[in-house]
C-alpha cells in the first residue's frame, strides 16, 4: 500500500478510537451516577436504622435483657419487620420552671376553665370544649400520652401554675412544647399563653381577656399559616399594655400543619433583647425586640403637628399651562375626527332597495295578544334572505376614515411652575408620648401556662411542655421526648421506593418524571455502548469524488479467486489450441513478450495515476505551498 494509503487508514482508526473513548466515558459517567443514587438511598435507610438503634441503646439494661430473652425464645424468627422504639418518659434535668409530659395519664395540676366569654352569644360563650389525656391515634410509641383537644367548633381553656414565677432579669427564657395536628388543621390555633403574675389570677376563670405576657405557637386559618410570637409591653408613661407582634417568618410553614407529624416549637428570649423561634430545633425566625416588632416598642421622637394646616396660597403644582401661549391661526378645532372616504366605491351587486332586516313571515300573533293593552302586534325582525348572496343591502354609505386635518381642541403647552413650593407636609413637633425603653426583655413576670383556643379541627395533640432558662436542659428534655418520637416516626415510615410510589399516586404526573429519570440513562447506555456501525468500504465512485487514494493491493481472497478462474479457463480450452501452442513455440514466445510489454505499460499507467492522485491531494498541495 502507498504511504498516503497508510496515512488515511491511520486517520480513520484514530477517529474510531476517539469515538469509542467518548462512548466509554459516557457509559462510565452514567454508571457512576446510578451508583451514587443507589448509595444515597442505602445511606438514608441506614441512617434511619442507626437512629433507631441509638435510641434503643439509651434504654436500661433490664429492658435490653427482656428484649434479648424474647429473641432467644423464637428459634425461627419471621422476616425482619420495621424496628421499634420503646418509650421512656422524659425526666427534667437541671433548673426548670415547668415540665409536663402527661405520662401519668391524668390532668393533675391542670385546671379546666369554667368561665364564659363576654360579649358573645350564650350558646357559644362557654368554654365547654373537652380535654383528654391519651395516646395519639396512630402512635408509634405505646405508652406516650399527651393532652388532646377533643372537640371541634368549641372554646377550650386549660392552664397550670409554674413551679415558681419566672422573672425577666439576667437569664433567658426558653419555652418549648410539641404539637401534632392528627386530623390536619382547617382553622384554629395551637398556641400557648404565659399568664402574667397577678394576685387576681384565677385559673378557673381563665378567658381570652386574662392578662398574659407572651403568646407563642402555631395558628392557621384558610391558607394563612402563622407562627405567633406576641408579647405585651407596658408603656412606662401611661402604664397601659400594648401587644407587639414579631415579623412573619420567611420560611414556608405549610408542611408543619399538613404532614400530621409531631413538631417541636421553641421560643428563646435573651436578656440582650434578641429572640429566636425554632421548629424541630431549626431556626425559622429571629430578630430583636427593639427593631423587629410591630408596632415598634419605642414610639418616634417626633410626630406631625395635628394642628398644622396647609396655607390656602400653597402651590403644589409642579407644571402649569403656559400663560403666554397663543393658538395658531390655522388650528381648526371644529374639524371632525372622522370623514367619509372619497375614494371608496360601492360594491357591485349592492341591493339598495332591499332592507337589511324584514318581518319574520313565519311569525304568528299570540292568541292572548291584547292590542288595547299590548299595542299593535308586529312580527319580529329577521335577516333578509335576499342579502345573503349580495355584498350588502339598504342605502350604501361611504366608510369613515381618520381626518388628516383633525387636531382636536387646542390646549396651551405645560411649563414648569415658577411658584411651585413642593408637596405640603405638616411640621414636626416633639412627641408628647415619647419614651425610650432599651430593655423590653424586662417584661411582666409569668406564673402560669395556659391554652385558650378555638378550633374547627379536633384531636390536636399537645405534649412535653417545658420552661427553663438553660438551653442545654431544654435540649436534653427535647431529645428524650420529641427526639424519641422523631426516631419512632422515622422507623415506621416506608422506604424511599414506597414513598415515591405513594407520592405518584397522589400526583400522577410524577410517573413521567420517574420514567424519564430511569429510561433516559438506559437509552443513552444502549445508544452509546451497544450500537456501533462499521464504516462501509467506499465505492469506486466515492474515490473519484474525493482525494482519498484507492489501495493497489488486492485482498488474498480476490487473488485466489482470480487464480481459480484462470485454471478453469485453461481446463476448458480446446485440445486443438493446446496442440497448436505446443507445435509453435516461436509464436508462444512472441505472445509472452507482448504480454510482458502490456503489463509494463499498465504498471507505468498505474504509477502515473497514483502520482496524479498524490499531487492533487490537499496534503500535497499544502506541502507545495510551504516549499
Amino acid at each position: 500500500m502507498p504511504v498516503h494509503g497508510f496515512l488515511v487508514a491511520g486517520g480513520v482508526l484514530h477517529e474510531r478510537a476517539a469515538t469509542m473513548d467518548l462512548k466509554a466515558q459516557l457509559c462510565v459517567l452514567l454508571l457512576a451516577l446510578g451508583l451514587c443514587v443507589t448509595l444515597q438511598v442505602s445511606a438514608q435507610e441506614e441512617d434511619v436504622d442507626v437512629d433507631v438503634e441509638d435510641d434503643v441503646g439509651d434504654l436500661g439494661d433490664d429492658e435490653l435483657l427482656d428484649g434479648e430473652a424474647e429473641e432467644e425464645e423464637k428459634p425461627a424468627p419471621a422476616p425482619a419487620a420495621a424496628p421499634t422504639v420503646t418509650y421512656k418518659a422524659p425526666e427534667p434535668r437541671g433548673e426548670h420552671f415547668f415540665a409536663e409530659s402527661f405520662d401519668k395519664g391524668t390532668l393533675d395540676g391542670w385546671v379546666v376553665s369554667q368561665a364564659k366569654k363576654d360579649d358573645i352569644d350564650e350558646e357559644i360563650a362557654k368554654y365547654d370544649g373537652k380535654w383528654e389525656v391519651e395516646e395519639m391515634k396512630d402512635t408509634k410509641l405505646p405508652g406516650d400520652k399527651g393532652l388532646v383537644l377533643k372537640s371541634r367548633a368549641k372554646h377550650h381553656a386549660i392552664s397550670a401554675l409554674l413551679l415558681r414565677p419566672f422573672t425577666f432579669d439576667t437569664k433567658p427564657l426558653i419555652v418549648q412544647y410539641e404539637v401534632n395536628f392528627q386530623n390536619g388543621i382547617d382553622c384554629g390555633g395551637a398556641y400557648v399563653k404565659l399568664l402574667s403574675q397577678s394576685p387576681d389570677l384565677s385559673l378557673a376563670q381563665f378567658v381570652d381577656k386574662t392578662p398574659y405576657t407572651i403568646m407563642f405557637g402555631p395558628d392557621k386559618c384558610g391558607e394563612d399559616y402563622k407562627l405567633h410570637f406576641i408579647f405585651r409591653h407596658k408603656n412606662p408613661k401611661t402604664g397601659e399594655y400594648e401587644e407587639k407582634h414579631a415579623k412573619k417568618p420567611e420560611s414556608d410553614l405549610r408542611t408543619y400543619y399538613t404532614d400530621k407529624k409531631t413538631h417541636l416549637y421553641t421560643l428563646v428570649l435573651n436578656p440582650d433583647n434578641s429572640f429566636e423561634i425554632l421548629v424541630d430545633q431549626t431556626v425559622v425566625n429571629s430578630g430583636s425586640l427593639l427593631s423587629d416588632m410591630t408596632p415598634s416598642v419605642n414610639p418616634p421622637a417626633e410626630i406631625e403637628d395635628p394642628d398644622d394646616h396647609k396655607p390656602e396660597d400653597w402651590d403644589e403644582r409642579p407644571k402649569i399651562q403656559d400663560p403666554d401661549a397663543v393658538k395658531p391661526d390655522d388650528w381648526d378645532e371644529d374639524a371632525p375626527a372622522k370623514i367619509p372616504d372619497e375614494d371608496a366605491v360601492k360594491p357591485d351587486g349592492w341591493l339598495d332597495d332591499e332592507p337589511e332586516y324584514i318581518a319574520d313571515p313565519d311569525a304568528i300573533k299570540p292568541e292572548d295578544w291584547d292590542e288595547d293593552m299590548d299595542g299593535e302586534w308586529e312580527a319580529p325582525q329577521v335577516p333578509n334572505p335576499a342579502c345573503e348572496s349580495a355584498p350588502g343591502c339598504g342605502k350604501w354609505e361611504r366608510p369613515m376614515i381618520d381626518n388628516p386635518n383633525y387636531k382636536g381642541k387646542w390646549k396651551p403647552p405645560m411649563i414648569d411652575n415658577p411658584n411651585y413650593q413642593g408637596v405640603w407636609k405638616p411640621r414636626k413637633i416633639p412627641n408628647p408620648d415619647f419614651f425610650e425603653d432599651l430593655h423590653p426583655f424586662r417584661m411582666t413576670p409569668v406564673s402560669a401556662v395556659g391554652l385558650e383556643l378555638w378550633s374547627m379541627s379536633s384531636d390536636i395533640f399537645f405534649d412535653n411542655f417545658f420552661i427553663t432558662y438553660d438551653r442545654n436542659t431544654a435540649e436534653l428534655w427535647a431529645d428524650e421526648g420529641w427526639g424519641l418520637k422523631k426516631a419512632a416516626e422515622g422507623a415506621a415510615e416506608p422506604g424511599l421506593m414506597n414513598q415515591m410510589i405513594s407520592a405518584a399516586e397522589e400526583k400522577p404526573w410524577l410517573w413521567v418524571v420517574y420514567v424519564l429519570t430511569v429510561a433516559l440513562p438506559l437509552v443513552l447506555i444502549i445508544v452509546f455502548c451497544c450500537t456501533g456501525k462499521k464504516k462501509p468500504a467506499p465505492s469506486a465512485a466515492e474515490y473519484k469524488k474525493t482525494d482519498e487514494p484507492q489501495p493497489d493491493v488486492k485482498d488474498d481472497a480476490e487473488e485466489e479467486e482470480e487464480k481459480d478462474e484462470q485454471e478453469e479457463a485453461k481446463a476448458e480450452e480446446p485440445e486443438e489450441n493446446r496442440d497448436d501452442a505446443e507445435d509453435s513455440p516461436a509464436e508462444a514466445a512472441e505472445e509472452d513478450e507482448e504480454a510482458e510489454k502490456q503489463e509494463e505499460a499498465e504498471d507505468q499507467s498505474d504509477e502515473k495515476q497514483e502520482e496524479e492522485v498524490l499531487r492533487r491531494s490537499p496534503r500535497s498541495k499544502g506541502r507545495a505551498r510551504k516549499e
